[in-house]
């Protein structure tokens, strides 16, 4: 599962496309100027667009990369728009107005071809030679793409002309014909600009006389547009080297101009992952290299200046590796500012040994501490307008829960030159991760159709995603421009976030070109939170970071097939098991637990009450440790066990997990015996020499002791029968060890 976490396109076809673009020469009107057509077969594509948005810049791409850059007419840029909000409601008559005023001195020339087509949700996959010839052979003067759902009046269902086949409603976002026939459509009769122009383009069509004179048809087939809304199904991704088309399977074409329509912009977003040789399985990601910045060719005092606002929310494990990954970020610190806000106890000394550290190191520092109160929405937005009273340029906003291991990822994501951007970050082992590939009805996570390819990195790239979260990064001007809050409705900080943007248009991205970190896992955290170390509880949560602090740095060298281990004694043998933080975070969870046995042979831990050969101890169930350590058992223990007495698969089944302490004035020494086991760990937990003298373990049939094991090292022998062993005296200090009878 991800965390909170496009649509399903169908299976990927890898079919054949030819597509011809050839150059029919007009001026190029990305200027917004007038355009001039000469020859006998010509083309203005017009479109209305009054601000660069995201989507906007996506419609010129497709322009661009298709040839069609000296063909397209911008109308409307910088205007104030009054065409009402059609995302929501009926409206766009000042489209229809744009498009009459700018048709006026061409009306008359009946050679030149016409296209409109919106520009916040349509992309092209051809260029002029491809289009024109669709429309030659759709046999119209007019041809307006087609939909599956009537708006905005369902009650002229009835007047639609009867199809065989193909879907049956004009939609006005896509449409080409002559310029006479276009000149007539638009001036047909007078429109307000807050007047719905799909339903005008309709009653025009709708009017038998009218379609017949201006030969209007529709693209029922979707030979050139295709409409994507309630159509998801229909449509597939087709790939041919580096060239990337949509087909709709339910007619056989391969239309040229794709429009996101209705509820369907967010499929569009993510078809256009694809789309327009943005990535192929063949070239990869093709889009990942176009518009970036290169770090290393300015001086690091013209670097961007970043605010990094840390949010510890929560009770989260592993937080001093956090920190680390944190000061490790190569990014010059002089030109970060800090804001960190922390609103749980159990962090305090962490966050403030982090200041201490550090805090002298960047441009400055500011701290909200979880005394003042703050929830994480206020906080958050604090850090936001924090960004903008400093005149930040960027602002890097990241959760306790990101583990950002690639010290270079705020320069990476700064180089990738997006408004909003996200390093993939996925729980290890698992599908969990911070983005979300598609949204359901109600605007939770759904999953895309290559979800799990992304985060298996099987594809890599720069994705548009409808959610991101932990970690990501965002121009100022984003945040200047479109002001989000982390305040929406009872949706959490970062859904609420993501939210007012998708609502104003703002792509969000996620990119896995690299490995950037992973993200852990604080969810059963608080169960542990009053332990004296939470941390070695995770060993199930968080497998890789419990595993980087608390098993010896030389466990895999001593597993390595071509090692031999040291064996003191007669089939005894030992090796590096536990860091010395494990060793030093047992005894001090047992000593905060305090409740040690009394060294006799009555046990009422013990089923039937009595300890045969008893020991000063504290069972690993007692310190609510049995299962972790089980696991480690399994996990880390018997992989040796079958190296050095091959042939034996253990269960790891084990009964007496228990700390022994021995004290010259409490319990010095244990008298031989024979353990209840198949095999044996004895883990040395405190340093020989330094904390205490004496001690050990001697067997008897072999005449042989083992003294001043390393911190953290492992004896381990057989049970029962062949090593009949004694613990050697304890002269002074205090000496701890683990043990655990396996397979008893």
């Amino acid at each position: 599962m991800p965390s909170k976490m496009a649509m399903c396109v169908g299976s990927f076809k890898f079919l054949a496309v030819v597509a011809v673009i050839s150059i029919i020469v007009v001026e190029n009107s990305l200027t917004h100027g007038e355009t001039e057509v000469n020859g006998s077969e010509n083309l203005i594509i017009f479109t209305v667009a009054t601000d660069e948005t995201d989507g906007y810049k996506r419609f010129v791409r497709s322009v661009d990369k298709n040839g069609l850059s000296e063909y397209l007419h911008v109308l409307g840029m910088g205007e104030e728009w009054r065409g009402g909000d059609v995302r929501r409601y009926a409206g766009g008559g000042q489209k229809v107005r744009f498009l009459k005023d700018a048709m006026e001195k061409y009306k008359d020339n009946k050679d030149l071809v016409i296209m409109f087509v919106d520009s916040y949700d349509v992309v092209f996959t051809a260029g002029a030679d491809e289009i024109l010839k669709r429309f030659q052979d759709m046999d119209a003067r007019v041809v307006f793409s087609a939909e599956v759902y009537l708006w905005p009046d369902k009650t002229l269902h009835n007047q639609y002309p009867q199809i065989e086949k193909g879907l049956p409603y004009l939609n006005s976002g896509m449409f080409m014909g002559y310029a006479p026939e276009i000149w007539k459509t638009v001036t047909h009769r007078e429109i307000t600009n807050q007047a719905d122009d799909q339903l005008y383009y309709t009653k025009i069509y709708l009017d038998p006389t009218l379609r017949e004179e201006l030969q209007m048809k529709l693209d029922n087939l979707a030979m050139i547009f295709q409409n994507l809304n309630g159509v998801q199904n229909t449509v597939t991704l087709m790939f041919e080297g580096k060239n990337s088309m949509l087909q709709n399977v339910n007619y056989g074409t391969v239309p040229v101009v794709i429009h996101g329509n209705g509820g369907s912009k967010m499929f569009l977003d993510h078809l256009g992952n694809y789309l327009v040789n943005s990535w192929t399985p063949e070239k990869g990601c093709l889009a990942c290299k176009e518009d970036t910045v290169n770090l290393a060719e300015r001086e690091i005092d013209n670097y961007p200046d970043v605010l990094m606002a840390i949010f510890v929310e929560q009770p989260t494990p592993f937080i001093k590796e956090f920190f680390k990954t944190i000061a490790d970020l190569s990014y010059p610190k002089k030109k970060i500012d800090i804001f960190i806000h922390n609103s749980a106890p159990l962090h305090a000394k962490d966050v403030s040994g982090f200041l201490d550290d550090h805090s002298s190191e960047y441009n400055s520092v500011r701290e909200v501490p979880h005394t003042y109160g703050l929830g994480d929405q206020e906080a958050k937005n604090k850090a936001l307008n924090y960004c903008l009273q400093l005149k930040c340029q960027y602002y890097f906003a990241v959760d306790a829960d990101a583990r950002l291991t690639n010290p270079d990822t705020l320069k990476l994501l700064i180089e990738q030159n997006r408004g909003i951007i996200a390093p993939l970050l996925v729980r290890p082992g698992k599908l969990w991760s911070n983005f979300w590939g598609a949204l359901s009805d109600d605007g939770f996570y759904a999953r895309s159709d290559d979800y799990i390819d992304i985060v298996k990195g099987n594809k890599r790239g720069v994705w548009n995603v409808p959610y991101m979260g932990m970690a990501y990064l965002a121009q100022s001007d984003v945040i200047k421009k479109y002001k989000p809050s982390y305040i929406y409705g009872d949706l959490d900080s970062d859904m609420a976030f993501c939210r007012h943007l998708r609502e104003q248009g703002v792509f969000m991205h996620v990119t896995n070109t690299v490995k950037f970190g992973h993200q852990i896992d604080s969810d059963n955290f608080a169960t542990y939170a009053r332990k004296k170390h939470p941390d070695m509880y995770q060993i199930f949560d968080n497998p890789q970071e419990w595993e980087a602090r608390y098993i010896h740095p030389l466990y895999l060298e001593a597993l390595n097939a071509d090692r031999n281990l040291t064996m003191p004694c007669q089939d005894v043998y030992s090796f590096p098991l536990m860091s010395e933080t494990f060793a030093k975070h047992l005894i001090e969870e047992a000593e905060s637990f305090g409740k040690w046995s009394d060294g006799t042979n009555n046990d009422p831990r013990l089923a039937g009450g009595y300890e045969n050969v008893p020991t000063r101890d504290i069972h690993m169930k007692q310190i609510d440790f049995e299962t972790q350590w089980l696991h480690f058992l399994k996990e880390y223990v018997c992989p040796i066990q079958e190296k050095l007495y091959p042939g034996y698969y253990s269960k790891a089944h084990a009964i007496m997990n228990f700390m022994v302490r021995y004290r010259p004035d409490e319990q010095p020494a244990l008298r031989a015996h024979h353990d209840a086991s198949t095999f044996t760990i004895n883990v040395a937990l405190n340093k020989h020499g330094v904390d205490y003298e004496g001690g050990g373990a001697r067997f008897i049939r072999y005449n042989c002791s083992v003294v001043g094991l390393e911190v953290g090292y492992s004896l381990m022998h057989p049970g029962r029968l062949t090593h009949f062993h004694e613990g050697l005296r304890t002269i002074s200090g205090t000496r701890y060890i683990m043990v655990s009878f396996i397979d008893p």
